[in-house]
């Protein structure tokens, strides 16, 4: 059981992720506006919905994900954490799944960051782009997203040049880039993205650092994990 701010708690359950520092990232990078209506794809066991939920009383959370196991165990953190009105977990292929076009203020995801194939295969199939390129995920958020509309994803910084491509090609512009570390003055980790459906150029970019080069938490560690 993971104890999460406001009370809240969750479980992962067989056939899914437990709580990482990529979704603890994501949770914080996300900028949630009045009474956001959020699509989390490839949403695991809700742990991003939770986290959200966790952070703005008013948002909603709609959950994709194709693991009946994950999707049973979001149904079970949902339940747990009395988010029936706010929650929704779907078991579907994000690929495909029939959801409103244009109806989301917010997509959010933590994708798989492995290429697909032969080689892929020891990594998990959460962890592999066998049924979830960034092509298609990229075109399940621009359909579900209305204009206007934010996408916000972690990633590898090695695809960056690649989920920028993906992102225009769905018109969706890259409006914030944070560069995160894991020590100070370490090599960067982790990227932080956030698009706009139908955005304008412009893309700001951010650096952050979780730890001192003693291993202390920085300030951004402490503030993502609600430390004193």
């Amino acid at each position: 059981m993971e104890y999460l701010p406001n009370g809240y708690t969750l479980t992962t359950g067989s056939g899914a992720f437990p709580l990482s520092t990529d979704s603890m990232l994501l949770s914080h990078f996300v900028q949630l506006g009045k009474a956001a209506n959020v699509l989390d794809l490839g949403a695991g066991c809700g742990t991003l919905g939770i986290l959200l939920c966790a952070r703005d009383e008013f948002c909603r959370v709609t959950g994709v994900e194709l693991s009946q196991q994950a999707h049973l165990a979001a149904e079970e953190n949902i339940q747990r954490n009395h988010l029936q009105d706010r929650m929704v977990s779907i078991c579907a292929d994000l690929r495909d799944v029939s959801l409103p076009m244009g109806a989301f203020s917010v997509c959010v995801s933590n994708p798989p960051y492995f290429s697909g194939g032969p080689a892929s295969k020891e990594n998990p199939l959460a962890r592999r782009e066998d049924t979830c390129s960034p092509a298609q995920l990229f075109s399940a958020a621009s359909k579900a997203l209305k204009y206007g509309g934010d996408f916000f994803l972690v990633h590898k910084p090695e695809r960056l040049a690649e989920l920028i491509a993906c992102g225009a090609k769905e018109n969706l512009e890259a409006k914030r880039l944070r560069l995160v570390r894991h020590k100070e003055g370490g090599s960067i980790n982790l990227i932080l993205l956030q698009f706009r459906k139908g955005g304008k150029p412009g893309l700001i970019i951010e650096e952050e650092y979780l730890h001192h080069s003693d291993g202390t938490p920085s300030a951004y560690y402490k503030e993502i994990y609600h430390l004193p």
